[in-house]
């Protein structure tokens, strides 16, 4: 056996690759002092909006925070419902909670894990005003349909694309789809900061200039102050390292989708379920998530021959101590607690060598024989 260890994720040889040219950026970032926005952050966004093909974007200092601002621009607050995904990451609904809104749940479709349009209908009530769904591991969700739907009930969408930088529909890229989107650029994203970042992107030239007060302390000229604002600025540094890398995302993500491509090839047969592209989509690949009926016992397996895993995510958003107050108990939303407990994400990042693929593949079939 191969004992070599084969992270789960890895940073090191991407910044190894790109470490001159954020040298280059960090420096000059150092040399002209714009440490919190400035003209690295003002290209970054830029920049952005152009590889996106959207109107306006807003950096700010997290995913989680650019998610908090579009719950604000679109006025939530005490009484308001949400709805949004029980199987995400906990950001999704904290950005409800901040402003006082509450978090409703709907289940999600049992092959994308994202949230089911079917389902949206039966929970919407006089007192729902939004709906953020989530594209969850860098796959759409059916943002088309969410969309129609919350039109016809003239509901706010916030689309949610933390994990879908560069995912399409229908050749349109994921935070085009609703008014507001939030992007995360935390370092283990597809477009990723050395720390934290995010960006909002917003259709509207009002709200998008209402954001950039609201992430600098509500100020839209110094010491003036219309509403109560938040420090979510950028920093200058990270604005400069994502322009060096979004010069690199495609080419990132081209190599995920052939890893995923490869990892599907060599482990089709086995009492799987893969994931897949649904027709008209095309995912980011930001993870490439197996389930399993026996996933722990995997996971243990895959550790014993040096392989690192993850799960995303072990327990659902209301089952969780946090919104035990929702009152929402075991078996309201089967399809995403039975995701939780099967689903497991392998080795997967854009430098990872294919002999990586190969060993995960032979590790996972060596379990099942």
């Amino acid at each position: 056996m191969n004992t070599t260890t084969i992270p789960y994720f890895s940073l090191a040889e991407q910044n190894r690759a790109l470490r001159a040219e954020l040298a280059t950026v960090i420096g000059n970032v150092m040399d002209c002092g714009a440490f919190c926005l400035g003209p690295e952050v003002e290209a970054f966004e830029q920049e952005f909006a152009a590889w996106n093909g959207s109107p306006h974007v807003v950096a700010v200092n997290s995913g989680t925070s650019a998610l908090h601002l579009a719950a604000r621009l679109l006025d939530l607050g005490a009484g308001d419902e949400v709805i949004t995904t029980p199987f995400t990451f906990a950001a999704t609904s904290w950005a409800i909670s901040y402003v006082g809104a509450r978090p409703v749940y709907v289940d999600v479709d049992p092959v994308t894990c994202n949230l089911d349009p079917a389902r949206l209908a039966a929970a919407i009530t006089p007192r729902t005003k939004a709906i953020i769904p989530v594209h969850l591991y860098g796959h759409p969700c059916a943002v088309e349909a969410i969309a129609r739907l919350a039109a016809a009930r003239c509901l706010g969408v916030i689309e949610d694309a933390a994990q879908a930088h560069g995912a399409t529909v229908g050749g349109r890229k994921t935070g085009n789809f609703a008014p507001l989107a939030a992007f995360s650029f935390y370092p283990t994203k597809n477009l990723g900061a050395l720390g934290e970042g995010g960006a909002l992107v917003i259709r509207s030239a009002a709200l998008a200039r209402r954001a950039r007060a609201l992430r600098n302390h509500g100020c839209h000229e110094r010491y003036r102050y219309d509403e109560v604002g938040y420090n979510y600025r950028m920093e200058g540094m990270q604005g400069a390292v994502l322009r060096v890398k979004l010069r690199h995302l495609d080419e990132f993500n081209r190599r995920r989708r052939a890893l995923a491509g490869c990892y599907t090839e060599r482990l089709r047969g086995l009492p799987l379920t893969l994931p897949v592209e649904l027709p008209n989509c095309r995912s980011a690949w930001h993870l490439y998530v197996i389930r399993a009926a026996e996933r722990d016992a995997l996971a243990r397996h895959l550790a014993m021959y040096g392989i690192g895993s993850a799960i995303h995510y072990p327990i659902p958003l209301h089952r969780q101590k946090a919104y035990a107050r929702l009152g929402y108990r075991a078996g309201d939303f089967p399809v995403a607690e039975q995701a939780a407990r099967e689903v497991l994400a392998l080795p997967f990042y854009p430098e990872m060598p294919l002999e990586h693929v190969d060993r995960v593949s032979a590790a996972i079939r060596a379990f099942y024989e």
